[in-house]
């Protein structure tokens, strides 16, 4: 059978209560104890051979029900543990309590696994904030937890360097397959999360600048909530084998890059004034087809082509204007 058939599913233990082992566990020793006094008291008695026997066996429970208390495990609300018997896989025990197991069982977490070589770069990953499992000793922590990977240099679809950061909200819903599947489950989603953002960055542009049928296309900066729910699709399927679900995906930094910002702001700018401009244009070609109807149908003044046209052209001017126009009284005729 193979590893991925093996931890596809992961085989709870139902263990007994550590409580009642613990108490079983410590009379046993005391009992023991007294067992080797009156088995030395049948020595001297004469009885040699029943006092041997009691003595014996109780050096013998003596040795071995401490061994016993190596079995007391504590587990917290939402912490695993993954045990293994003699390297092979014992079974996961979970829910919070105190229980009683094999003695001869050891917990695997290898986000926790510390030696003399990777002393210091533990260190240096706690000195740079690295998300790590909060969970206590071996136990592999199943609450949500929040990754906030650096901010990512990515060229969106048109090749524009943008800056982006994403925040993951993710738990473990398999102990056994994060712990025996991949080496390090917290590396593998950092890893896994940069390798997805990338990947779907690349499908979009930043933002859409014309107003053709490409305006119905998604954007980084106008469709981020679409792009961030992609985003969650494409790494829960990479880190499925992981044992990990992706709970939600956040976008909580966009911009282009320092290079590129001043030129693409000046051209937001630019579009910005265009499309003001555009709106002016059209309500001020509105005003002055209404001021030519009113002038006509109330038979106010008759004008030619000539001045039609003069008059449109001074209130063009004085409407779309940046500046307020300087009146000129003409008080002779306009003829």
């Amino acid at each position: 059978m193979s590893n991925t058939e093996l931890f596809s599913e992961q085989k709870r233990i139902n263990a007994p209560n550590g409580m009642a082992m613990l108490i079983l566990n410590t009379l046993v020793i005391i009992a023991c104890i007294f067992g080797v006094i009156f088995g030395a008291s049948k020595l001297d008695e004469g009885s040699a051979l029943g006092g041997v026997l009691i003595a014996v066996c109780s050096i013998l429970g003596f040795i071995v029900c401490p061994i016993l208390y190596g079995g007391l495990k504590v587990l917290k609300p939402n912490e695993a543990l993954v045990l293994t018997l003699f390297g092979k896989y014992h079974g996961t025990l979970e829910g919070a309590g105190f229980y009683f197991v094999n003695p001869f069982v050891s917990a695997v977490n290898p986000t926790k696994t510390v030696t003399a070589e990777g002393a210091q770069k533990q260190k240096q990953r706690t000195d740079k904030a690295e998300k790590t499992d909060t969970a206590a000793g071996k136990a592999v922590s199943l609450k949500v937890m929040t990754l906030n990977n650096d901010r990512q240099k990515v060229n969106d679809k048109l090749g524009n360097p943008i800056e982006i950061g994403v925040v993951v909200i993710w738990r473990v819903v398999n102990a056994a397959k994060a712990v025996f599947n991949v080496d390090n489950y917290i590396e593998f989603l950092s890893i896994q999360a940069d390798s997805s953002l990338r990947n779907i960055v690349r499908m979009y542009p930043y933002d859409i600048w014309d107003e053709d049928g490409s305006a119905d296309e998604m954007s980084l900066r106008g469709s981020s909530q679409e792009v961030a729910q992609k985003l969650k699709e494409a790494l829960q399927t990479k880190v499925e084998d992981a044992g990990l679900e992706i709970v939600e995906t956040r976008i909580t930094h966009l911009a282009y890059s320092p290079e590129i910002a001043a030129a693409m702001l000046q051209r937001q700018q630019a579009s910005a004034i265009i499309d003001a401009r555009k709106l002016i244009v059209e309500g001020a070609v509105g005003m002055v087809q209404m001021a030519l109807n009113k002038l006509s149908e109330n038979e106010i003044v008759e004008l030619d082509d000539e001045r039609k046209a003069q008059m449109v052209s001074n209130l063009l001017v004085v409407l779309c204007g940046n500046k307020e126009a300087q009146p000129i009284v003409n008080s002779g005729s306009i003829y």
